[in-house]
């Protein structure tokens, strides 16, 4: 989870907030304006097209007439874009982020299906339908091989919906913003005075408390993460439920159809953009501390802070050459 950190600040010109509900949790914006316009009735707006498109909540949006059919033709300029960054990851990761996992995410009772019993998900009837090389696409199409593949884009969407309101802030000028959806964040610009945005991690183990504070920057800066436009999280450690005295993760590892059960607790993310910082955590998540490491080390393009457990249950932490100088707070919210 990531934790937003304001303090307070006099800028040159007033700081714009929005905040609302979208896509199952909030969303929240700041930005500078000289003739401070008020934007939300467009973000909403645009937040709603979005919904329309991609959640797997909505039985009319395209992504869910898509699931119940064998093709579908694009009708909105959202759903190729995510497909094809989820097939650039997917490819890079070696399947960690897969897409098609709704039929193992239905059936462990995280998708939009009641939780059913553990004891009668068919693992091995489910992997069939799994699996990116399952579908085929181009810019205006998409087709699957198989009737009962579907598309779940939970994974990148909130990422996506981040980069799409900061391109709309950028074409009205706004050039100093931060863009957040459910701890997906995007930044551009100072929030004034030359205070950069700054926002913090919680701790997975005192979700009650910060771990470790950053400055989101828009070029590489000494002693500053980068590339610092974009940060997301993905951690197993809200996101599960118990049946019969068992925890069970969201993070399903889409080649075993098994829920993960990893040392990682959190992962964060830094990217140019929030759509492949999104994707890039959950792929990490699945592929686990190690493997993770060994991935980061050539991709130059990407910035990570690791939380996980030793064999003596303690936290520990990784970070990547730009995060190096984090540093625990110990704060609290």
């Amino acid at each position: 989870m990531v934790i937003l950190c304001f303090s307070l600040t006099f800028p040159e010109t007033p700081l714009i907030s929005l905040e609302g509900e979208t896509q199952g949790t909030t969303y929240h914006i700041k930005y500078q304006d000289n003739r401070q316009r008020n934007v939300k009735q467009s973000i909403d707006s645009l937040l709603t097209e979005i919904d329309k498109c991609l959640s797997i909540y909505r039985a009319d949006s395209e992504l869910s007439q898509f699931n119940r059919g064998m093709n579908h033709r694009f009708q909105r300029p959202y759903f190729y874009p995510v497909l094809k960054k989820s097939d650039e990851v997917f490819r890079a990761t070696d399947g960690a982020f897969d897409p098609t996992v709704l039929p193992l995410v239905d059936a462990y009772g995280f998708g939009p299906k009641k939780p059913v019993a553990t004891d009668v998900v068919n693992v091995d009837s489910l992997l069939q339908f799994v699996g990116l090389q399952n579908i085929t696409f181009d810019s205006t199409t998409v087709q699957k091989k198989k009737k009962n593949v579907q598309l779940d884009f939970n994974g990148i969407a909130q990422g996506y919906s981040v980069d799409v309101l900061a391109k709309f802030l950028e074409a009205k000028g706004i050039t100093n913003y931060m863009v957040e959806i459910g701890g997906e964040i995007r930044t551009k610009g100072q929030k004034g005075n030359g205070q950069f945005w700054t926002v913090g991690i919680t701790n997975p183990l005192h979700p009650d408390q910060l771990y470790v504070t950053l400055k989101l920057v828009d070029q590489a800066m000494p002693g500053r993460a980068t590339p610092g436009r974009a940060m997301t999280t993905a951690g197993n450690y809200r996101n599960h439920y118990v049946s019969d005295g068992q925890v069970f993760s969201h993070i399903i590892n889409s080649k075993t159809g098994m829920m993960e059960q990893s040392e990682l607790l959190s992962v964060t993310v830094l990217a140019a953009d929030a759509i492949t910082a999104d994707a890039y955590d959950t792929a990490f998540m699945v592929m686990g501390l190690e493997k993770t490491k060994r991935f980061l080390k050539n991709r130059p393009d990407l910035d990570a802070f690791l939380m996980y457990t030793d064999t003596n249950g303690q936290l520990q932490t990784y970070a990547t050459e730009g995060l190096k100088h984090l540093q625990p707070t110990g704060s609290r919210r």
